[in-house]
C-alpha cells in the first residue's frame, strides 16, 4: 500500500487550519462575553493545549501502527474516534466552565465552523485513484462534503432567526451524526479486521494508518454541543 505524496501535507495543513480557526473564533467570542483578559488566556491556552495536544498524540499513535488494520486483528481506530467524542460530552454534562463557553460561543458560529468537514473530499479523490474502494469512499465522502457546505447556510438562517431556525439546526445536526455513524460503519466493514465484510479486492487500509488515521480522530466529526443548545 502506497500513501500519496501529497496526503500528509493535507491532512496535517488541514488540521492546522481547523485548531487555528477554532482558537481564533474562540478568543473572539469570550471577548465578545465579556470574560476577563485573565479568563479569556486562561481557557485559550487550556483549548489550545488540549487540541495540540490530542494532535500530537493522534500523530504518535498513528506513526507507531496502533491504529493499522491487519486480517484477523481487531479494529482499533474506534477508540481514537469515540473516545474523544465521550470524553468531550462528559466535559460538557459535568464541567461549569466548558458550560460558560459553549453558552459564550455564539450557536451559529459553532455550526459554521464545520465547513471543514468538507475536506472530506479527500475520500473522493482517493476512490478515483484507486487507493481506497468506493463503499467507504462515497457514503464519507458526499456525506462530509454535504455536511461541510451546509454549515455557513444553516450558520446564516440561524443567525438571521433563531427561533424559526432551531429545528433546521438540529436536523442539519442529527445527519451530521449520521454521516458519522455510516462513515465508521462503512469504514469497519471495508478495513483488513476481523469484522472486514467487504472489499476484499482493494481492502480500506489507508483510513488506518498515518496520516489519514490521525485525521479521523482530530476533524471533530461530530458537530458538537449544537443539538443540546436549540
Amino acid at each position: 500500500m502506497s500513501i500519496p505524496a501529497y496526503l500528509p501535507y493535507y491532512v496535517v495543513d488541514g488540521t492546522i487550519a481547523v485548531i487555528a480557526a477554532v482558537l481564533f473564533g474562540l478568543n473572539v467570542a469570550l471577548k465578545r462575553a465579556g470574560w476577563s483578559d485573565r479568563e479569556r488566556t486562561s481557557a485559550v491556552r487550556s483549548t489550545s493545549l488540549i487540541l495540540i495536544g490530542w494532535f500530537a498524540a493522534t500523530i504518535v499513535l498513528a506513526s507507531l501502527g496502533v491504529y493499522r488494520g491487519a486480517p484477523e486483528r481487531i479494529p482499533t481506530i474506534q477508540f481514537g474516534i469515540v473516545l474523544p467524542i465521550l470524553i468531550g460530552a462528559l466535559l460538557i454534562w459535568r464541567s461549569s466552565t466548558v458550560s460558560r463557553i459553549i453558552d459564550a460561543v455564539p450557536q451559529e458560529w459553532m455550526v459554521a465552523v464545520q465547513l471543514y468537514r468538507a475536506l472530506g473530499v479527500i475520500f473522493l479523490v482517493l476512490y478515483f485513484s484507486g487507493k481506497i474502494p468506493g463503499l467507504f469512499a462515497w457514503p464519507a465522502g458526499v456525506g462530509d462534503i454535504a455536511v461541510g457546505l451546509l454549515a455557513p447556510v444553516v450558520a446564516l438562517a440561524y443567525a438571521r432567526d433563531p427561533l424559526a431556525n432551531a429545528g433546521t439546526v438540529q436536523m442539519w445536526n442529527l445527519f451530521g451524526i449520521a454521516d458519522l455513524i455510516v462513515a465508521v460503519t462503512t469504514g469497519f466493514l471495508t478495513s483488513p479486521s476481523d469484522l472486514q465484510l467487504f472489499a476484499f479486492d482493494n481492502p480500506n487500509e489507508l483510513p488506518t494508518v498515518f496520516p489519514l488515521c490521525s485525521c479521523q480522530s482530530t476533524w471533530c466529526r461530530f458537530p458538537s454541543c449544537c443539538i443540546w443548545r436549540c
